[in-house]
């Protein structure tokens, strides 16, 4: 397969029209069978509940290229799972497994010649998303829904991947403490730019949120969770109701115990007692493990490992879950799918 003409190692996280997208509609009780299309535009009725009600739902996962010359997707059953669980929390029928997971190598392969060759560092990125749509008026669920996956090439989510970024913690909240928090709804990120632009009018990277009850554990950044690891080499991170249960996040628990050797737990992590950890970092499917550098609180800033170069734990973690991604390292069983 021709690739495209891209300069591979210039990407960053932006939108690009590739060529196929699948979609899939809910109508009459059921899911239809799905199609691949040419068209990136939808059209929905100005009574769709996705406009009007937020009641839609989204994942993001990615394929990689390995250097046998495969194509592989990285845990997309905990995707499909995690997308199931909001589609019930906001009364949308769910999407099997087989079904997501099917229509996700379908997607890959029709844009095979979008995926990032092996060794560019560079991904393929799958957003699938449901949404509610139809002639509907008053707040309750949609009579009908679709289902659509697209996808784009990808860098880092940072220019350098594995550079420090600077965080300032803020004072707004990014989900109720029994809310939506921990499903993959946009409306969690609607409630965390106003923070992350005034971060960045600051000229940080981003944000962390504390846990909204006490304002006193930190609970996770817009979008990336967050991670650190404590002077006597523990990998620990938060755990709460209003915190999204990130896949990358699982996954480098995992690696931390059966690779590195490390206690991994999750746990409170009260914002005043952030000396504890040498080194920390955000997590995520688009950033991976990027590590902070400097933290500031209330005018109070505090420099983890260092403000230029990442830790060596957090170097490591990188390192060995970007190799079982592109087939590298040898993964633990079922975290992985060859298309």
């Amino acid at each position: 397969m021709q690739k495209k003409d891209i300069d591979w190692s210039e990407l960053g996280f932006s939108y690009i029209k590739t060529d196929k997208r699948y979609i899939s509609y809910w109508r009459n009780g059921r899911w239809d069978d799905g199609q691949l299309v040419e068209d990136n535009k939808i059209t929905i009725s100005e009574g769709s509940t996705c406009l009007h009600y937020a009641q839609e739902c989204f994942e993001g996962l990615k394929a990689y290229s390995t250097q046998d010359g495969g194509i592989q997707l990285f845990r997309p059953d905990e995707n499909a799972k995690r997308m199931q669980r909001g589609c019930e929390k906001l009364l949308m029928p769910t999407v099997a497994t087989e079904k997501f997971i099917e229509a996700c190598a379908q997607v890959v392969r029709a844009n095979e010649a979008w995926i990032p060759p092996y060794g560019s560092g560079a991904t393929l990125y799958l957003r699938p998303y449901i949404i509610g749509i139809g002639d509907n008026i008053g707040s309750k669920p949609a009579s009908e829904y679709i289902f659509s996956i697209f996808v784009l090439p990808v860098g880092s989510g940072y220019k350098d991947k594995l550079r420090p970024v600077n965080y300032i913690v803020t004072e707004q909240d990014r989900a109720a403490a029994h809310g939506t928090g921990a499903i993959k709804v946009g409306g969690n990120y609607a409630a965390s730019l106003q923070a992350n632009a005034e971060a960045a009018s600051r000229g940080f990277a981003g944000c962390l949120f504390l846990d909204p009850v006490t304002h006193t554990k930190i609970d996770e950044a817009g979008g990336a969770n967050f991670f650190g690891v404590t002077k006597d080499n523990k990998f620990v991170t938060p755990y709460s109701p209003s915190i999204l249960p990130g896949i990358t996040k699982m996954s480098l628990m995992q690696v931390a115990r059966d690779y590195c050797a490390m206690e991994a737990l999750e746990t409170d992590i009260y914002i005043d007692k952030i000396d504890q950890l040498a080194e920390a970092g955000i997590c995520g499917t688009a950033k991976l493990a990027t590590p902070i550098g400097r933290l500031e609180y209330r005018g109070n800033p505090h420099v983890f490992y260092s403000e230029t170069e990442a830790g060596p734990v957090i170097t490591k973690l990188y390192d060995t879950l970007f190799g079982i991604q592109t087939g590298d390292i040898e993964a633990p069983a079922g975290w992985i799918y060859k298309i």
